[in-house]
């Protein structure tokens, strides 16, 4: 994009990924904890996550992968864990690979990521 930076959460050619904690709140200002429904959710979600360990072995992350792919079929599920190894492993090699593999490389990682972002992975 003309040397320019950009941030998005959709796909894009060359693009690397930003793994980010959004704030959760405002207690600094006021002095008081204030959550909303959405961070709620969230502390809601982590405690099942907790109290799930034991019986699923996953941590929170993988929990909360899970359960955003719950509404997924069976087959669905299989490609984005597919897809997700695949982007992985892409990009892996792009950061290790040769100049000249780069732009293929970078091109199949769009790909997969749309394709994730399709399904809702």
């Amino acid at each position: 994009m003309d040397g320019k930076i950009a941030y998005t959460d959709k796909p894009c050619l060359g693009a690397q990924r930003l793994d980010v904690m959004p704030t959760r709140g405002v207690n600094k200002l006021s002095g008081q904890t204030r959550i909303g429904a959405d961070v709620a959710r969230e502390h809601h979600q982590e405690g099942m996550a907790r109290a799930f360990k034991p019986l699923t072995g996953m941590n929170e992350q993988q929990f909360a992968t899970e359960t955003r792919r719950y509404r997924l079929d069976g087959r669905s599920k299989r490609e984005c864990r597919t897809l997700e190894a695949a982007i992985l492993d892409n990009e892996q090699r792009e950061r290790s690979g040769m100049r000249d593999t780069v732009d293929a490389l970078q091109q199949e990682i769009l790909e997969l990521r749309q394709r994730y972002h399709k399904l809702g992975c």
